[in-house]
This record gives structure tokens, sequence and C-alpha cells, in this order.
């Protein structure tokens, strides 16, 4: 098993967005130093507290900044996207710094319907399928019109997804497949096991190869963990009552946070989590338990004994960890000791 880092680039309370990005690169240069396997950057658009909505900047300026480190899109909402724009942006960066750069590509919006139309301006049929053809075309130079940068290079493709959909189609391409069970673990299960069951062998890929998504937290303790963690809670109430508020230090568990929670009053949008057919009120705590169900929090042995529980249950290749930790060095140890948890099984 391998470990890798998404980031979603919270805004921590107190911090500017200039800020945020820096916390963002000092993550990535302590993920390059601890062997981690790759580092994503997200797409969210129209969300005051997380800084990640122009991600191929970000991703340019991680690389710049780092020697080693494989920097991905988890990723490119190619429905928001020209795919030619995709193609062209990517392989400059693969032309820049080859052999780093990775492609994590998903369907869903990554916002709202009114932030996607402005995204979309111009583009009123969209299919993902067609898109994905297209974008391998430019880099395969089979396509009408050619995308210069991007003729002739193999940048790896990976299909994100939260649904049975995306398993079929990850299989059907024969690509890596990376579920977001960190924030969508409804399916994980079955969606995984339907990718590795109709897995078709590529040029790109011999053999099914999967990422599921998990959200870390390990402490010195378990209390501590959980007390950690509690910035999650914040951050996923936030997500599920609409709310803007940036990502808050830590209080001592779950009870303080759920004594002065913001009631839902809206259906909010996440990713591809629309909350529209989901009765909310009065429902908060449950719909951010399960959001959250995928989530290793302890002491480096509960950790350790939570992460090979998970393993038995889905076979997974590797695991891509999220961590809401305040404290920019307790986050950094979280993951150290998480790397020392999937080194040892």
């Amino acid at each position: 098993m391998k470990l890798s880092i998404l980031n979603l680039v919270p805004i921590r309370e107190g911090q500017t967005y200039k800020e945020a990005v820096n916390s963002m690169l000092n993550l990535a240069k302590f993920a390059e130093n601890l062997g981690i396997e790759r580092y994503w950057i997200a797409e969210h658009h129209n969300m005051p507290h997380i800084a990640s909505s122009a991600t191929t900047l970000l991703i340019e300026h991680t690389l710049s900044h780092t020697n080693t480190l494989r920097v991905g899109s988890g990723g490119v909402m190619l429905p928001n996207h020209s795919p030619y724009v995709v193609a062209e942006q990517y392989a400059t960066l693969e032309r820049l710094y080859p052999g780093r750069v990775e492609l994590g590509l998903g369907r869903a919006p990554g916002t709202d319907t009114p932030t996607a139309r402005a995204l979309r301006r111009g583009r009123s049929e969209v299919d993902f399928r067609d898109d994905l053809a297209e974008l391998r075309g430019y880099f395969e130079g089979t396509n009408n019109v050619q995308a210069y940068p991007a003729k002739g290079l193999n940048l790896p493709f990976y299909i994100l997804g939260s649904s049975l959909h995306s398993a079929y189609l990850a299989a059907e391409l024969g690509l890596t497949y990376a579920f977001a069970s960190h924030f969508a673990p409804r399916d994980l299960y079955d969606a995984v096991e339907i990718y590795r069951r109709n897995f078709k062998p590529s040029k790109f890929l011999d053999k099914p190869y999967v990422i599921i998504g998990v959200n870390a937290y390990v402490g010195d303790s378990d209390e501590e963990a959980m007390s950690l963690a509690t910035s999650q809670t914040m951050f996923f109430i936030n997500v599920v009552s609409g709310g803007n508020q940036n990502l808050m230090p830590p209080v001592k568990d779950d009870e303080a946070v759920w004594r002065n929670y913001q009631k839902a009053t809206q259906a909010p949008h996440f990713g591809p989590v629309d909350f529209k057919n989901t009765n909310l009120i009065n429902q908060e705590r449950a719909v951010v338990r399960q959001m959250t169900a995928c989530s290793l929090i302890g002491s480096k042995e509960s950790v350790k004994f939570q992460l090979q529980s998970l393993a038995q249950e889905v076979k997974a290749d590797e695991i891509m960890a999220v961590s809401y930790i305040f404290d920019e060095q307790k986050q950094q140890r979280s993951y150290a000791l998480l790397k020392e948890i999937v080194d040892e099984i």
C-alpha cells in the first residue's frame, strides 16, 4: 500500500489567501521529504474558505518549489473546462517538469449550478466520456485540431469518482481509479468491486489500480487525535449548512462542537455532492457522520488497527489522505506517523 496526499487548500481562521497557499506549499515540501507517492490539489469554486479554484496555477507553483514530488489535479472537473485548454495547460506543465505531472479527471462541477454555468459559458452540451476522448486525442495527435505542447506526451490520466458510474468508466478505459471516499464513502465497496471485476487492460495500465480517499488524524494519543479531528467536523458542518467559515482551531471533542453549531437553512453543494434531495434540517449530525465515515482517527496504534481493517475490507493499492488539522506542525506530524503506519503495513 502507498500513501499520497490531497489538499483542498483550506483557509485557516486568521489566514490570508496568500498565507493559505503558502501552507499548501509548506506541506508539499514536507511531503516530498517524507517520500509521499503523489500530492494532488483539488478544484473548488465559489467557496471563500477554500483556495483551490485556480488548480493549474497552484500545481505549477508547487512544482516550481519542489524537486521530485509528483503533483497532480485532484482533479480537473472536466465539464467546467475546454479539453483543448486542459491539454495545452497540463502538457505545458509536463514539458516544464517532465515526469512529475498527473491529471486526475472528474465529471462533477465542483460547485453550485450558477457557478457551473459561469464556468461552462459557451458549453451547453457536456458529456464526460466525449470530453475524455477529445482530451486523449490531443495527446495522441488524432484530433483535427492539434494542441502542440500535448502531442506525443504520455501524461497519466486518473479517473476520479464517487459513484458506480465512474467505476464502470475507469474499468472500461483501463485507467487508475481514485474514489472520493473522504467525503462520499457510501458506494466505496461496490465501486471498487465493480472496477476490479470489469477492468480491461489498456496500453496505459495492465491491471487495476485503486486509490481511496481517507481523512487522517494521527496524534500522540487517541484523545489528542479526536480533538484535532474536531476541525474536520466543523469544516463539514460548514459544508452541509452552506456556511463560509474558515478552517477553525480544534476544541476538546465533537460533543463540544455540536453544542454550538449552525443549522442548515438551504441546500448547499460540495463537489459531486448535491444536497438538494437531502433533508438537512435537524439532520446535520447524521449527514456529517455519513460524509466523514472513512476517517482514521487515533494514536499510531489505533490508526494502524483501523487501516488494517479498512485494507481487509477494501482492496486499495493506495490511500490518499486528507487532513483538516489546524496546526500545521501537528498536521505534518500526523502525516509522518501515518507514513510510518503505511510502511509498517
